[in-house]
């Protein structure tokens, strides 16, 4: 049941979305079986050691497939939007919830790109988890996690998007500290949680404002008449939602959190980093594009979000060793590109939808590319102690380098159709602010070639750096991964290579019914300037890399100068947090803790004490001799008396 609102005089009516038929109308297994799936892993305990990754498989692949038909048949709807109310959730008073699901072009998009490249990650990771005792654990949370980011998507209410981030975020909890036994895994784990807390409690306090301003916190209610509200309560709606995507999507200043995931084994930093929770943030924007096109400053706020964010995760990714921690900033700087986006409104939306739907490939297939090089050399991560490893996992080499030349934007691969018509859109901004986005974009793409041609030349070019078991502690004998790892690779690394060509106009026309049609750029210069001077950029990066590392890089740490040092430092984001917000808690906390001791405890104690030695003097009168009792009479019948005495002379008197 849809509840009440009194709609202003002249405003349009709600969305209407059509019921589910067919195939759409078992929308709701798409979730179910990766969660039925996760159930029977995680409470079947060792029996299922030996065929729970495969059922873990087969589940997302029947997401896919489900996913794909759903897609085939939405395609030849009209209105391309249906819905499927399963039943009243939450029944309180004026607050009508139902439990619902909304199938859409853009829904589709992320059901595909979830289930699809998910389904890639799982499989790679049956060889990768294959000597892991807690594989059947591991393909538990990974289930979960497919099923949350599932729900998020497909959820035709706040409410139903909340609990599905909520489920991500504790997926991501359980899977980034699987091995719990590691200190820094443990802490990153906690890190992950605490900080993406922080944006939730912005999330739940714009679906709050939402149902206080609007009785519903359904999208067609709430889309249909954003327009009508103040400018003031957008804009506050429009920044607690952004908190909650800067948070969920490592966006500054919640970006921290982001690369300590690393600590997790290798295919979940791909499924976080890639296809599913670093793109919830820029997916609730997307979604929410009637709320952010209402406001002008909050469009403004987006793209200054997303503009500082991806500078920030290239400068920091240049200066860093670890070869996840690099993708990991990238991933960064990569969903900034996004924010930028989505920020610039119109047909950027579907701009940075396009970049998003790439970026899963590229991205997966890096960091899986990570991991088969982790593989093959006794888990080290450090670049400095790779090179020449193109000799050794040519299959790696391969499909790497595909992702490396789709991520730097060099054509025809898919990273120069998704992101060059960002930077083309972001000079279109009118005024300055165009100017100053653009230059942020363009200078972005040239560090973005910068510190992904280093990691590339440091792992698989140069002069070989890694050790043998005659030359140093550690056996490292670089061998390509199995099959069952290089398989998803070669898939991940055609996507790179086709998916923007093939996805650029026709995913933008797709996203039509919910983020408007593509518009006509008109940048402060022309496409061709601006696309030439990218690919300058990109180029002359790259080059310079390639200049200072092709001879390899010194192992032991060398002097550096200010920028690299803050660089290495996470330009001090971290410290600036600890300092801000982590010290002044705890100093809080003791003052909290002093006060309970010593005033709420002291004085309950005291209490205690005061009643207790009362109690104690009082008993000493209780000697059990008849005469003293006798005695004790005597006197207080004498003070009686006395006290009557006098006050018998005091009248008479």
């Amino acid at each position: 049941m849809q509840p009440t609102l009194m709609l202003a005089e002249g405003a349009p009516a709600p969305v209407v979305f059509a019921s589910a038929t067919g195939l759409l109308s078992y929308m709701w297994l798409l979730i179910a079986v990766p969660a039925v799936s996760a159930l029977i892993l995680l409470v079947t305990g060792r029996w299922a050691d030996k065929w729970g990754h495969w059922l873990g498989c087969a589940s997302v692949l029947f997401s896919f497939l489900l996913g794909a038909g759903m897609f085939f048949e939405l395609r030849d709807l009209p209105n391309r939007a249906v819905q499927q109310e399963l039943y009243s959730f939450i029944p309180v008073g004026n607050l009508q919830v139902d439990f619902g699901f909304l199938f859409d072009p853009l829904t589709a998009c992320f059901v595909l790109l979830i289930t699809g490249v998910g389904f890639l990650i799982h499989v790679y990771a049956t060889g990768y988890m294959a000597h892991d005792e807690g594989r059947r654990r591991f393909f538990g949370y990974f289930n979960l996690f497919i099923a949350a980011m599932l729900l998020l998507v497909l959820g035709n209410n706040y409410v139903m998007l909340y609990f599905g981030w909520e489920g991500v975020g504790l997926a991501s909890y359980l899977l980034i500290s699987f091995w719990y036994g590691r200190p820094s895994a443990a802490t990153a784990g906690k890190k992950a949680f605490i900080m993406n807390r922080i944006g939730d409690a912005g999330l739940v306090l714009g679906i709050f404002l939402m149902f206080a301003q609007l009785g519903s916190v359904n999208y067609d209610v709430v889309f249909s008449n954003a327009g009508l509200l103040p400018s003031t309560t957008v804009l506050v709606l429009g920044l607690l939602l952004l908190l909650g995507a800067c948070g969920k999507s490592g966006q500054f200043p919640l970006q921290a959190w982001l690369p300590d995931a690393m600590e997790g084994p290798t295919p979940v930093s791909a499924l976080i980093h890639a296809a599913t929770m670093v793109t919830a943030g820029v997916y609730l924007i997307a979604r929410s594009n009637p709320i952010f096109s209402a406001n002008l400053t909050l469009e403004t706020v987006v793209v200054s979000v997303g503009a500082l964010t991806l500078l920030l995760g290239c400068i920091i990714g240049s200066a860093k060793d670890d070869i996840k921690r690099v993708l990991a900033w990238s991933t960064v700087s990569q969903i900034g590109y996004m924010f930028l986006g989505v920020g610039l409104g119109g047909g950027a939306y579907a701009l940075a939808i396009i970049h998003l739907l790439a970026h899963g490939f590229f991205k997966a297939n890096m960091f899986l590319g990570a991991g088969s090089v982790m593989h093959g050399m006794n888990d080290q991560v450090d670049i400095r102690r790779f090179g020449a490893l193109w000799k050794y996992m040519k299959i790696t080499w391969l499909t790497f380098m595909m992702g490396w030349l789709a991520i730097i934007g060099i054509p025809p691969l898919s990273g120069f159709f998704t992101k060059e018509p960002i930077i083309v859109a972001a000079f279109a901004r009118p005024g300055w602010t165009g100017w100053l986005y653009g230059l942020a974009a363009l200078i972005g793409a040239g560090l973005t070639a910068f510190y992904m041609t280093r990691l590339f030349i440091l792992t698989f070019h140069g002069p070989k750096r890694w050790t043998t078991a005659k030359e140093g502690s550690v056996d490292q004998h670089p061998h390509e991964s199995p099959l069952v790892m290089t398989i998803p690779l070669i898939f991940l690394a055609l996507g790179s290579i086709f998916a923007g060509m093939l996805m650029a106009t026709p995913v933008a026309e797709w996203l039509t019914p919910v983020l408007g049609p593509p518009t006509e750029e008109h940048p402060k210069m022309g496409h061709l300037a601006i696309t030439v001077l990218s690919l300058v950029l990109t180029v002359a990066g790259a080059g310079l890399a390639y200049a200072l590392f092709r001879k390899g890089t010194a192992l032991a740490p060398q002097p550096a100068g200010p920028v690299v040092t803050a660089a290495r430092n996470n330009l001090y984001t971290d410290a600036f947090n600890e300092a801000v917000f982590e010290k002044p808690g705890k100093w809080l906390t003791r003052a909290l803790v002093f006060v309970d001791n010593k005033g709420v405890d002291g004085l309950v104690n005291g209490l205690a004490a005061l009643v207790g030695g009362g109690s104690g003097r009082l008993r000493r009168l209780q000697t059990g001799f008849v005469r003293s009792y006798a005695l004790s009479m005597l006197l207080g019948g004498v003070l009686v008396l006395g006290a009557f005495v006098a006050v018998q002379l005091g009248w008479m008197g």
